[in-house]
């Protein structure tokens, strides 16, 4: 099987971080009690005419940009036709043949090797309502919630150019990183604010023309889509190999038996007979606005990330987990502004820092620890004021209270011992006490040592310098 190649083309819909839905003044709030926030509009009434939000046009033409896209000067909204029993109106508002944005990238590495997988549009829609199936034996009602209605969705569709399923995976996380950095989505995929249709096919290895696809829904993560791929793939060569024919449908992911079955047979776009939307104008962005926007654009954060290697000699990894956050990672650079040497900066921020944030729930913003608190530990730490260890627990006690470095120093009394005379008369104790183990030293035996630096630091309440004590032990066991 393995004389078959796979094609994937990644269909991505994203609810874009608005106050208020796409063509009506009521909220996005997740989680109010159902059937709160609709209006005439988003229940699509007689008589009401719908008015585009002016943030969710700016949140997809920034996000456009940053994927390289050509912005339309002209583009329009259409009437996407089909009856769901959670989309109101029986259509839906989309864009069609004239999209907002058209073309452009996304560079992912996989295993080390980087690729860029092409963007085919970028386009605007409304999302439709939420069905709630009641749950238990013997079945039950079905509800409709229609609050979900209405919310602004970009959806972003690949060209059938991942080869697998780890480059799906790499598309979908890269693609979820750049979202957060643009600030135009939160990508909780829980709350359904990032969902992924897969199509997939295969052909002869080395063929050019595509084989016949299938959709695969119903993939609420990242991993869910990398197993749901790999068994389709696998399902699909099976197929051929058996002499059955793969027809083209959509496919629903099971997460518990991890395979897919048939949904439906797989739509084409005449099927939902698209035609221009009535009460809706076409969309043409003045010129100094798309500037504007593009001006704000910030550091795409895989360039940002290889730049933080180059530019502050951290190692890879370091700069993957600090630039996974757009405010981590202008924190990193404010502290490196300040003063702080970056790999110092880095290993705080990565252990203390980041626990801290996880056991508190606090975000960056929320941090009370401003970068040249960072600076203030570092420098202690560094002038040997204070130990590794102690400028830790200092620093965790500025994240918990706010309080400066120097203040929780002299409230806890963590000063450093360095003075050559004080550590001199510790050691000269613990090898009176230790007669032992100073003799299992000069018998050749290295672990001796570490069990007197144990009790020497011990003996200074952790306050001796490291580097210090074993100079003056090593010198004193001749």
């Amino acid at each position: 099987m393995n004389d078959y190649e796979a094609v994937i083309g990644l269909e991505v819909h994203v609810q874009l971080k608005t106050k208020s839905k796409v063509f009506c003044g009521c909220p996005t709030t997740f989680g109010a009690p159902p059937n709160t926030l609709v209006c005439p509009v988003c229940l699509g009434l007689p008589g009401v005419l719908p008015v585009l939000n002016k943030t969710a046009l700016r949140y997809a033409i920034i996000t456009g940009m940053m994927l390289g896209s050509r912005v339309s000067a002209f583009s329009k909204f259409d009437r996407k036709n089909y009856f769901y029993p959670d989309l109101p109106k029986n259509y839906q508002i989309s864009q069609y043949d004239l999209p907002l944005c058209v073309g452009g990238s996304l560079e992912i590495e996989v295993g080390g090797r980087k690729k860029n997988i092409a963007v085919r549009r970028v386009h605007l829609e409304e999302d439709a309502g939420k069905l709630v199936h009641a749950e238990g034996r013997g079945g039950g009602d079905s509800s409709v919630d229609f609050n979900r209605a209405g919310v602004p969705l970009l959806e972003i569709v690949s060209e059938p150019e991942i080869a697998d399923p780890d480059e799906a995976f790499s598309y979908l996380k890269t693609l979820k990183l750049t979202l957060q950095y643009l600030g135009v989505s939160d990508c909780d995929m829980e709350k359904g604010s990032l969902r992924c249709d897969a199509n997939v096919s295969i052909r002869p290895r080395g063929a050019a023309e595509l084989g016949v696809k299938t959709e695969v829904k119903n993939m609420n993560s990242f991993r869910a889509v990398q197993k749901a791929l790999a068994y389709e793939i696998e399902r699909q060569k099976r197929a051929r190999a058996g002499g059955e024919r793969i027809v083209q449908e959509t496919r629903l992911w099971e997460a518990e038996s991890e395979l897919t079955h048939p949904m439906r047979s797989k739509e084409e776009a005449h099927d939902y007979r698209y035609f221009p939307e009535p009460d809706l104008v076409p969309v043409a962005p003045e010129q100094s606005w798309l500037d504007e926007i593009r001006a704000s654009l910030p550091e795409p954060p895989l360039v940002r990330r290889d730049r933080f290697t180059r530019s502050y000699g951290i190692p890879p990894y370091d700069a993957e987990v600090i630039t996974s956050e757009r405010e981590l990672a202008d924190y990193f650079e404010a502290c490196v502004g300040a003063g702080a040497e970056p790999k110092a900066a880095s290993n705080l921020m990565m252990g203390e820092m980041l626990r801290m944030m996880k056991e508190s729930g606090a975000s960056v913003r929320e941090c009370r620890v401003p970068p040249e608190g960072i600076v203030e530990v570092l420098a202690l730490v560094a002038r040997g004021a204070l130990s590794g260890t102690a400028g830790k627990e200092v620093f965790v006690e500025m994240f918990s209270t706010g309080k400066k470095a120097q203040e929780i120093v002299r409230e806890k009394g963590l000063t450093q011992i360095s003075d050559q005379a004080e550590l001199g008369k510790i050691v000269d104790e613990v090898l009176a006490a230790n007669p032992r183990s100073v003799a299992d030293f000069k018998g050749g035996k290295e672990k001796a040592l570490g069990f007197l630096v144990g009790q020497a630091m011990k003996a200074s309440k952790g306050k001796a310098n490291p580097q210090i004590l074993n100079k003056i032990l090593k010198e004193k066991l001749g």
